[in-house]
């Protein structure tokens, strides 16, 4: 009975394991992912079409429908139901120390407790580092500190970290102040395969950079960022990023290599799949539950067992039964862009299998792109040009290499610096090709529809391509409306019709992009930057939050960046910038060039950038807007009290922006001009040195905005500040609280603000 309930359960007809599996993603789509009315009714939609499919074509197979949503909806039911730690003095974390990090006394990762998973982050004694080197896991108890929820991105364009770790079932952070460190036993199977996955960390960290880099990405999937983000960069600027990530290619060759050595031991296929099997499950570990290495090795699973028992099942049935089995373990499994990015790559390689390599590679490209300008904003026109030239580098040089380092190392280093500098000449090609931008459109982003719309054509696309007898789809015109779409969209990104002042949340300090309509032109005030008290090289946070925005909006040039004073959160990432974007023209109070700090922000980042220095009662004259000049009227040093201050009008609308300009300046502006104010970005982040009363009754602004970082350390906003904006009956809005914070405004509609965050609005 059970053998003909299986025979019955693989004998379906080709399609439907595939419709089953888009119907679940579906629904997890639904419940995870759609946000907002108009994306639940198509969510719906596609789901109700999906069914009547199902319905009409494969009505004996209901029964397996049915059961598959019903455990999915049920897995959603329970995965909902958040598991959260509430931080106690008996409360008790266990980290292994393969999931976490260590850097300048600092330990960021993930703890478990009874019911579930968090982020840690805190300070560690040398004592603690000393248990944590044992690689055994470790239960930290009388933990004193905050436990509270993974916030959201606060910015277009950020990486959202909190859909990030709900996929991971993570939920919450602590910050420890104080905490006790107790080593554990290592008394299971699980904690030695922990214990093998951090030996395996510091293992690799010892080699060299690039071969350790390489070794970490093919087996951990994951690598040290800061220290390899430029070659990170370089295979995304190319198009090759996907090399790096461990997917079928990894499972490929683990099952070729593992199948030769059986071979030769003379053992039989079942044997083969026992052991490709057991080597599988442990990358599957080691990866950390990577969706690609994932999907590929569930599929070898699949594949091998039915054909063990001759069942047949059609490819794209087999990537169908795939995804409804990965669905069932990771529910949120398509929260994440990898898991997206992995199983249309999948299906794309099972609707292109019949043509040639190159037109493959083409049309595979074509099906990825409205993915990559959701989620990364950018392509690469040449992408299948680079493929070419990269991956037999990568396959023939940088694969074997890796792999034989990471044999031989432990016998010999002696190998090692000759392995890493045929590396470095090889990554040194590659970001020469990669520093020249070749083929790279800064695209903008694209939103939810504009993807799906995309994503359907190209589908239908590719089938006309592959059943030109049969398909009643013209090919041509299908690839005209393509490119009429992609046309139309980036139009709509490039050649806008409305501008816009937005408030960047860039945390404790000011960032300000405005731009104007088609033709559009860019400004910024200030870059934002964040104070270094380790006089360690940092990641910028500028790479994290405001060139991704500015991709988003398709502006890879900047036509003028107003710098207010020196302090480092407001010019903190002007450097990066300056290295990263093309900057048109530097403006900053007279006086700023001539300081030291500030020069060295400068030094060998300024090309084609032309530097101004502005006094008051000038003007910096644009076609659409006119930046008036209203501070400082002395040349200064570029402390808070010199301040560039800035006076413009927008769509009948006036703007003032004074950066930290203290109350005295205030004064003097207020004496010297007869400014009224729509809206202004209050002095100083909101502390008590401004803004005066006085000064906030001349102006009288409609609406002021707080730029300042959520539980900084100065208590910006001041709430005498705030109960001056109480009794003057001025509303205000907070990066805080609403995010980022952005006017829009256009010559054919009327101007509205828009806050990234819907709560806090004031």
């Amino acid at each position: 009975m059970l053998v003909s309930k299986i025979n019955w359960l693989f004998k379906n007809e080709v399609g439907f394991y595939l419709l089953t599996a888009l119907l679940l993603v579906v629904i997890s789509f639904l419940a995870f992912s759609c946000t907002t009315t108009s994306q639940k009714i198509i969510a719906l939609l596609f789901g109700g079409y999906f069914l009547l499919l199902l319905i009409k074509k494969y009505r004996v197979s209901l029964t397996i429908v049915s059961l598959a949503v019903a455990a999915l909806l049920t897995i959603i039911f329970f995965n909902k139901q958040e598991k959260n730690l509430v931080l106690t003095e008996q409360s008790q974390l266990k980290i292994y120390p393969d999931q976490v990090k260590i850097k300048d006394d600092y330990l960021t990762g993930i703890g478990n407790f009874a019911q579930g998973k968090v982020l840690i982050s805190g300070k560690v004694t040398d004592a603690q580092k000393i248990l944590l080197k044992r690689g055994n896991p470790i239960l930290m108890k009388d933990i004193s500190g905050d436990c509270n929820l993974i916030e959201p991105a606060t910015n277009i364009g950020e990486f959202n970290f909190q859909n990030y770790y709900q996929a991971k079932q993570i939920y919450q952070k602590v910050k420890y102040k104080n905490c006790q460190m107790e080593l554990l036993q290592i008394d299971n199977f699980f904690d030695q395969l922990h214990q093998l996955r951090f030996q395996l960390q510091e293992y690799f960290a010892s080699m060299p950079q690039l071969l350790g880099f390489f070794a970490s990405e093919l087996v951990l999937g994951e690598n040290n960022a800061q220290e390899n983000q430029a070659i990170l960069n370089n295979y995304r600027d190319l198009g090759v990023i996907h090399l790096l990530s461990i997917s079928g290619l990894h499972v490929g060759i683990y099952v070729l290599l593992i199948s030769v050595f059986c071979f030769n031991l003379k053992m039989t296929d079942e044997e083969t799949f026992v052991c490709c099997s057991l080597v599988l499950l442990l990358g599957i570990f080691l990866s950390n539950g990577q969706a690609g290495f994932v999907r590929a090795s569930l599929t070898y699973f699949l594949g091998k067992i039915c054909k063990f028992k001759r069942y047949h099942v059609a490819p794209i049935d087999l990537l169908g039964l795939t995804c409804i089995l990965h669905l069932l373990v990771v529910p949120r499994l398509f929260m994440a862009a990898g898991a997206v990015l992995s199983y249309i790559l999948a299906f794309g390689l099972q609707l292109t299998d019949k043509f040639g390599s190159i037109k493959q590679a083409i049309l595979l490209n074509l099906l990825l792109t409205p993915f990559l300008l959701l989620y990364f904003y950018q392509v690469n026109c040449l992408t299948v040009i680079f493929n070419m030239l990269v991956v037999p580098y990568f396959n023939w040089v940088v694969l074997p290499i890796a792999f034989f380092n990471a044999i031989t190392f432990a016998l010999t280093k002696d190998l090692a610096p000759i392995l890493e500098q045929i590396l470095g000449l090889g990554e040194k090609i590659i970001g020469q090709v990669s520093t020249t931008k070749l083929g790279l459109l800064s695209f903008g982003q694209i939103n939810w529809w504009q993807c799906l719309l995309l994503l359907i054509v190209t589908i239908v696309f590719i089938i006309s391509l592959g059943e030109k007898a049969a398909c009643r789809f013209n090919s041509k015109k299908i690839m005209a409306c393509i490119l009429s779409l992609y046309a139309i969209f980036f139009s709509m990104i490039h050649f806008t019709l409305r501008g816009q002042v937005t408030f960047i949340d860039v945390g404790q300090g000011d960032s300000i992009l405005v731009t104007t309509p088609f033709p559009r032109k860019v400004y910024l005030i200030d870059t934002g930057g964040k104070l270094n008290f380790s006089g360690k090289k940092q990641t910028p946070q500028l790479n994290r939050i405001t060139i991704p925005f500015l991709k988003s909006q398709g502006i890879n040039t900047i036509d003028g960046v107003f710098v207010s004073h020196q302090d480092a959160d407001h010019v903190g990432d002007l450097g990066p910038l300056l290295e990263q974007i093309n900057v048109k023209r530097l403006f900053m109070a007279k006086g700023l060039i001539k300081n030291p700090s500030f020069q060295k922000r400068l030094d060998g980042r300024i090309k084609d950038t032309k530097l101004i220095e502005l006094m008051a009662g000038m003007q910096v004259k644009e076609p659409q807007i006119v930046f008036n000049v209203v501070y400082p009227d002395h040349a200064g040093e570029g402390k808070n009290e010199d301040s560039l201050s800035l006076f413009f009008r927008l769509a009948n609308k006036n703007w003032l922006f004074t950066g930290d300009l203290g109350q005295d300046g205030e004064k003097e502006i207020m004496q010297k001009c007869n400014l009224q104010v729509d809206y202004f970005k209050l002095g100083h982040h909101g502390s008590k040195t401004s803004s005066n009363p006085d000064f906030l009754r001349a102006i009288h602004p409609k609406q002021v905005f707080i730029s300042a970082g959520r539980n900084n350390r100065f208590g910006h906003p001041h709430q005498e500040t705030l109960q001056t904006l109480h009794q003057q009956q001025i509303p205000w809005v907070s990066t805080q609280d609403c995010g980022m914070i952005s006017w829009y405004y256009g010559k054919m509609e009327n101007s509205e603000f828009s806050y990234f965050l819907k709560r806090g609005k004031k």
